[in-house]
């Protein structure tokens, strides 16, 4: 870590956990953050955190789809406590992995785009346990400006998808060396390549095979790199890996080899499906793909092939568990399984992310496996949030969250709330309640109100009907007090401290590599 930065990120000085552990033997609960009780829980001595992109939480076997075969994280969940009502601190990429990282709503660590930077004095989770002794490193997906910031993870292999990141990384760096590009993904992230995309791209809403065989797919690259990674682990060094799935993000391009796994034809439609958008969807926006061309054969489609790019996730994830039961690691090591936000796939005959916060954006899965011997799981449907993930995690490695950190111990007894939120840059948040939600805007004009009890998919907006007052006033109410004031300005430093590893590019290289791909691209889609 460089000179400054534990205190930059506003670490406190934790004694190092062989100290920990002599000093437990004489003074009970003696290191910052162990709770006291008759039977502590064991520590977790390592620790795994895998995120997916644009998972929606009703696409897991465990979470009762028939459909999507995911044995692997199904038979983690048999042993995990599984959250029924995870939300997003907002549903875009960046925002939404700085809340998991700091603990913080958006409008406080102010990283609201995709394009941002936690501030100098923000506290995550990785930097504390990094203070602590925890070896710390992620690989993949990220999506941090710089791409390679120092917030805590001391090691990164990266794969991005989008903006600068893309030609920073470890992932686009490994193709070039074999002279391969992820065409198909380039086509559908990059305006200028998107300009002149196939037809084939536009008729399938991106559905398509990747170009790349499964060895060079993201999915794999992310795979062997977490299983490296974790085959380095050792039983007497803690440590921390952060596993970033680029995917079930759209393109849905799954490798040939997965693309069939699923036939369109055969797919069910997932609740919320409309044979046409609704007119407060279409004010909200008219989507990446227009919303009104979706059909049913379309969203079947994009169902069959987003199935697939989870089920290859899945794959990966047995690997990475079989890794930890290999080395006899697996019973001491805290695994958590989330995603950043959520996916439409047809919800209000919407697609992707981007419209109103409503719950398959929202709602995220979340799979919390405690170290230790776990004979069975269990389920909450307590309402929580990405914001918990910091002080959950920490708590189980036996320290204090920062006293910033918002959230909550999901560990521990009682854990959940009565509302929970989500913002979007557009200025809205969410109030969501086990019955109700509010989507309340500055304007009240854009406001919503739903029922969900009589309305769970969300159809009919009551924020005009008298017997539902009572509610959004107090939904109103604790919005006011939960922010406060104005909505705060996005914080970037494009210069903030960096990690320095071997790895780590120059961005003197990036014009060189963005015009390689830009190269490779032409030559690619003039062949199509």
């Amino acid at each position: 870590m460089r000179a400054g930065t534990r205190e930059a990120f506003g670490v406190r000085r934790i004694p190092p956990l062989w100290i920990c552990a002599l000093l437990s033997l004489l003074v009970p609960n003696v290191c910052l953050g162990a709770e006291s009780s008759p039977n502590p829980a064991p520590r977790a001595t390592h620790i795994l955190v895998i995120i997916a992109d644009q998972l929606r939480a009703d696409c897991l076997g465990a979470y009762g789809n028939s459909q999507v075969k995911t044995p692997h994280l199904d038979a983690l969940a048999a042993e995990s406590v599984r959250f029924n009502n995870c939300f997003c601190a907002f549903p875009v990429c960046t925002p939404s992995r700085y809340s998991l990282l700091s603990g913080l709503p958006v409008h406080e660590h102010r990283g609201w785009n995709n394009h941002c930077t936690l501030p100098p004095g923000t506290a995550t989770f990785p930097a504390l346990l990094r203070q602590a002794g925890y070896k710390t490193k992620a690989v993949g997906k990220m999506h941090f400006t710089p791409t390679y910031a120092d917030f805590g993870l001391s090691e990164l292999e990266l794969a991005e998808q989008n903006g600068p990141g893309r030609w920073d990384d470890d992932y686009h760096r490994y193709l070039r060396g074999l002279g391969l590009v992820d065409a198909g993904d380039l086509e559908d992230q990059e305006q200028e390549f998107r300009k002149s995309a196939r037809p084939e791209y536009w008729k399938t809403f991106g559905a398509m095979p990747s170009n790349l065989d499964e060895r060079h797919h993201s999915t794999t690259w992310i795979g062997d790199r977490a299983v490296e990674s974790l085959e380095k682990w050792e039983r007497g060094q803690p440590s921390l890996l952060m596993v970033g799935f680029i995917k079930p993000h759209h393109p849905f391009d799954p490798p040939s080899s997965w693309a069939g796994k699923y036939d369109p034809g055969k797919m069910n439609l997932l609740p919320g499906w409309t044979s046409e958008p609704l007119p407060q969807d279409l004010k909200q926006g008219r989507g990446y793909f227009d919303y009104r061309d979706l059909n049913e054969a379309a969203a079947r489609r994009c169902t069959a092939f987003y199935y697939a790019t989870i089920s290859q996730i899945d794959f990966q994830i047995g690997r990475i568990i079989s890794v930890l039961k290999k080395k006899g690691l697996y019973d001491s090591t805290l695994i958590v399984m989330t995603a950043d936000h959520g996916e439409y796939l047809g919800f209000h005959h919407l697609l992707l992310k981007g419209n109103h916060m409503y719950d398959p954006l929202a709602r995220v899965p979340l799979l919390v496996r405690p170290p230790g011997k776990q004979p069975k799981g269990s389920v909450s449907d307590a309402l929580v949030s990405n914001t918990d993930l910091a002080p959950t995690i920490l708590r189980a490695a036996g320290l204090a969250p920062s006293t910033g950190m918002k959230g909550e111990n999901l560990l521990a007894p009682g854990a959940g709330r009565d509302i929970v939120f989500c913002e979007a840059g557009d200025g809205c948040i969410m109030a969501r309640t086990r019955n109700h939600m509010l989507l309340w805007w500055p304007a009240v004009e854009r406001r919503l109100f739903f029922d969900l009890t009589s309305d769970p998919l969300e159809m009919t907006n009551r924020i005009q009907d008298a017997q539902c007052k009572q509610e959004i006033a107090r939904l109103t109410a604790a919005i006011e007090a939960w922010r406060p004031g104005p909505v705060t300005t996005p914080y970037l430093d494009e210069n903030a401290p960096c990690i320095t590893q071997p790895n780590v590019p120059s961005k003197d290289q990036r014009p060189d590599q963005k015009q390689w791909y830009r190269k490779q691209m032409q030559k690619w889609q003039a062949g199509k």
